[in-house]
């Protein structure tokens, strides 16, 4: 991840804006698909399928990681992550089940350009407790974005996700966050989703960054798969959900470039 915050002409917005769509569309697109009984691996090749067949590339498959020596390129096209696995979860396998929650993380490159989304979806009818997880990651989220807008500190951001986190009886991931994205997979600024209101860099029009909280039902605390060295799980097993948009910064506030 370079330094330098990479603010956007509206050439590379409109390419940002495309790639972004189709990411936003492959959610919606393999959403029928999440039922008991299916693989995670068919789920990854649907969704590969689909955004080859579109004339795009997934940015997962093959990236090199975060600076882990021990960390293999990673495997698939997308991120699927199953009830206590926070993300980076790769796809095998394992079946879905009745009442799983499975997060899934889509990353295209559609001409140069990068658009990165993600959304936990229930399988099926899930527990009161799970539910409550995915309504609270969901508004996080939303809460969020609502703090984007220009001369605004991106502390902002973690500031109102952790309190309302909290507040839910949900704990805020802090060992990953959000990060620009648009040129590059992972840009300045990382975008932490628990800070204090004056954290953090000033929001400028034209950054384009993923908001996307991880928020647990239990510790916050993570640990990393020791023989993947990709899969990240809460510290006590207990679910986990994320909920990620890419944001542009406008002149006067925000608009959310991977709505469906």
């Amino acid at each position: 991840m370079k330094n330098k915050i990479l603010l956007k002409s509206e050439k590379q917005i409109i390419g940002i804006k495309a790639s972004s769509k189709l990411a936003a569309q492959t959610l919606e697109y393999i959403k029928p698909y999440i039922q008991a009984g299916i693989q995670t691996v068919e789920l990854d090749r649907l969704i590969e399928k689909f955004i080859r067949d579109h004339g795009a590339i997934p940015a997962p498959l093959g990236y090199k990681g975060f600076n882990n020596p021990k960390q293999p390129p990673f495997p698939k096209s997308s991120c699927i992550s199953l009830n206590e696995v926070v993300c980076h979860g790769i796809p095998d396998s394992r079946t879905l089940k009745e009442g799983d929650l499975v997060s899934i993380d889509v990353t295209t490159i559609l001409n140069g350009f990068y658009g990165d989304t993600a959304r936990t979806f229930p399988v099926g009818q899930v527990f009161e407790e799970a539910q409550h997880l995915l309504n609270v990651a969901a508004k996080c989220l939303d809460l969020g974005i609502r703090q984007v807008k220009p001369g605004a500190m991106t502390g902002e951001i973690g500031h109102v996700i952790h309190a309302y986190a909290i507040l839910q009886g949900c704990t805020v991931v802090e060992a990953y966050c959000g990060h620009g994205v648009g040129l590059e997979f992972h840009e300045a600024p990382q975008i932490c989703h628990v800070a204090k209101k004056h954290e953090g860099v000033i929001m400028f029009e034209g950054m384009t960054f993923t908001i996307e909280p991880m928020i647990n039902l239990g510790t916050s605390d993570v640990v990393i798969d020791e023989n993947d060295h990709w899969t990240v799980r809460t510290a006590d097993n207990q679910l986990s959900a994320q909920f990620e948009h890419t944001i542009l910064v406008t002149n006067s506030g925000f608009e959310i470039l991977t709505l469906p």
